[in-house]
């Protein structure tokens, strides 16, 4: 017999070789064709794994985010089944599923998907999902597998299984289709019930624009039609509050092939949204204790091998620069700099917690099929800082900073998040962690306690942390429901013993600070991208780039229309006046079109009454009003940050 227990504390007793699904069922028939999948010892297995020792299990159905991923996941499998029963000879990279829905990559030869194309696979997936097939794993060895693929002349899944070793190596089969993979599935076909191919691209293998370019085929599926057809409207909602086309439309930012890929340049309506971001960074901030500091662009190579940077991070490092005989590296991150900062003086625990704060510029080398817009960039503009504390500040200086995500979400208007607790994979030390077992262990607890303590909602995912330490990521919800992961909050017992930092205690003895690396706004580019869709552009007055127009209602209010801007100008209002010889009703239509939350509007009477007619962005006509009173209405909106 083998002890199995349960997400709520509960041990039960079950036979050696038990299935999760054979728990299930055991539990309720009901539960049983719900479940998806399973968590066994926190990893994601199939539901007909069996359970050979002690475990701790989670059963996984729809409402799970591990549950959604293994479903489209298989769903990419299903695809590809579709697809090499419609055009034999096709090739696989790759099928994952993504945060809504999977894509597949294939190599279809000269033949080119068009949309017709995709309404018949969806039909043949239909098809061949109400065969309930089963997905059916099985291990098979090194020598076998490459002679599977060699006969089916596919370099793709051999280049695959170049780095893969005996026991490492499993198919899948569903129906006529095997695939190299390592799963987990859902327990057979029959579960995916509606389906919808959202759309072709192409996609350069391995993501190299020096190699082929694949053919992308993206799609969604769900256990029910209703869900799908609620995820296709609000897919048609997202298309409206696109960033990209938004940030065009709005002038906020511009990409440009001579600049290059994945570097956006800031147009002057995007760079206003920027300086109204720090500047609230900046006064949450110095309100917290925080001290500013400024690094540069570039270091020696020397500095990214002490830090650890280099093994761990040089894939997403751009190439070193060579002078001298000396290599720089651009600037991917700013705590090594901070550190210098540290240890550029004697330090006491008197100064500590030592805040350091920086809007600091990294680069990042993304890979060219990864860059979206500003949601993966290659320069990027970070709100940064790193807190060097004692372990006794540890709980305080952590809660403080998961407060500050808090205020910024009341301020944004986010009411959906939750804080991802990422951990360490003890197989994976020395590899990608760094191998300290016991430090993992304590500062893993340390956090996990401040989350509960502070009763803030969080989940834990195993092998996500920093090589360095635990961190937290926010995951947000957009105001149509889209997920993002805004920032992160980071615990490192490592940097400060690799750069020798020390201060001295209150017994007079040198001790290591612990440092907490956190971004609560995460970068300028991601968290734009992020507000333009939350907000359909349609920003609140004060984060606004022009937050007032006035508009004559012909030429012979200009003068007047001059007077009121000026007087909005003084004010610190970001106003400008309509002067164009256009009717008035064109007016209207061009400044609701820019978003801009405020017009007054202004003729005759206005000018008689030295008064303004007001009209609010997504509320219409709102009345006539002093000049005096909408001045006051705009500052106390601006000064107190209003969401509307």
């Amino acid at each position: 017999m083998i002890n199995v227990r349960f997400p709520d504390g509960a041990i039960k007793n079950y036979e050696i070789g038990v299935t999760p699904m054979a728990i299930a069922k055991s539990i309720s028939e009901g539960l049983a064709k719900k479940v998806i999948a399973a968590s066994v010892n926190g990893v994601v297995c199939d539901a007909s794994t069996p359970l050979k020792t002690d475990v701790s299990l989670k059963l996984h159905t729809w409402e799970d985010s591990e549950a959604k991923s293994t479903f489209w996941h298989s769903s990419a499998h299903l695809l590809a089944e579709s697809v090499e029963a419609t055009f034999p000879g096709v090739k696989f990279w790759v099928g994952p599923a993504v945060d809504r829905g999977f894509y597949y990559d294939m190599d279809l030869g000269d033949r080119h998907l068009a949309e017709d194309d995709l309404v018949s696979l969806e039909k043949k997936m239909v098809e061949l999902a109400g065969k309930n097939n089963v997905f059916v794993k099985k291990e098979i060895s090194k020598t076998d597998a490459i002679a599977y693929f060699t006969e089916k002349r596919d370099e793709y899944k051999l280049d695959l299984l170049s780095g893969l070793n005996d026991g490492e190596i499993t198919f899948y089969t569903q129906g006529e289709f095997t695939d190299l993979c390592r799963g987990p599935h859902i327990p057979h076909t029959g579960l995916i019930k509606a389906i919808k191919l959202t759309s072709v691209a192409g996609a350069y293998w391995k993501g190299d624009e020096k190699n082929k370019q694949l053919t992308r085929v993206y799609g969604v599926t769900f256990p029910s039609q209703k869900e799908l057809d609620e995820y296709l409207q609000m897919l048609e909602e997202a298309k409206k509050r696109d960033h990209r086309k938004l940030g065009k439309e709005l002038g906020i930012f511009t990409f440009d092939d001579d600049v290059g890929p994945g570097l956006p340049l800031w147009m002057p309506n995007g760079t206003i949204v920027i300086e109204e971001l720090e500047k609230l960074a900046k006064e949450t901030e110095n309100a917290a204790g925080y001290k500013r500091v400024v690094t540069p662009h570039i270091a020696k190579e020397s500095m990214y091998l002490t830090s650890g940077h280099l093994p761990y991070y040089q894939d997403s490092m751009f190439p070193p620069m060579e002078l001298d005989g000396v290599k720089y590296y651009l600037k991917a991150m700013n705590c090594p700099h901070h550190h210098k900062i540290f240890s550029a003086e004697n330090r006491s625990y008197k100064e500590l917690p030592l805040r350091l704060a920086e809007y600091g510029t990294c680069y990042r080398y993304e890979q060219s099929g990864e860059l979206f817009g500003l949601m993966r960039v290659r320069c990027l503009h970070m709100n940064d800082a790193h807190i060097y504390c004692s372990k006794e500040d540890f709980a305080n200086e952590f809660r403080a900073v998961n407060e500050m995500y808090i205020k910024y979400f009341n301020i944004f208007g986010i009411d959906k998040y939750v804080m991802r607790l990422s951990l360490h994979d003890p197989a994976k030390l020395g590899e990608k962690y760094i191998n300290e077992p016991e430090l993992w262990i304590e500062t893993e607890e340390m956090v996990r306690k401040v989350l509960i303590d502070s009763n803030i909602p969080f989940v834990e995912v195993q092998d996500e942390g920093a090589f360095y330490g635990p961190k937290i990521d926010v995951q947000i919800w957009s105001a149509i429901g889209r997920e993002f992961t805004l920032a992160t909050n980071q615990v490192d017992f490592a940097q400060g013993r690799r750069f020798g930092l020390n201060f001295t205690n209150k017994d007079n003895h040198p001790e290591t600070p612990l440092i907490i690396h956190r971004a609560p706004l995460g970068t300028h580019e991601r968290f734009i991208g992020f507000l333009l869709e939350h907000y359909a552009g349609k920003f609140p007055v004060w984060l606004s780039p022009l937050q007032v127009k006035v508009l004559p209602i012909s030429d012979k209010f200009n003068s007047y229309a001059r007077e009121v801007n000026q007087q909005l100008v003084n004010a610190g209002i970001r106003a400008e006046v309509d002067d164009r010889g256009e009717k008035i009703g064109r007016k209207i239509r061009d400044t609701e079109l820019m978003k801009t939350p405020y017009m007054l509007v202004i003729g005759e009477k206005e000018q008689n009454d030295n008064s303004v007619s007001v009209r609010r962005q997504g509320k219409g006509d709102i009345g006539q009003c002093a000049v005096s009173e909408i001045l006051s209405t705009l500052t106390s909106e601006i000064k107190n940050r209003q969401n509307i």
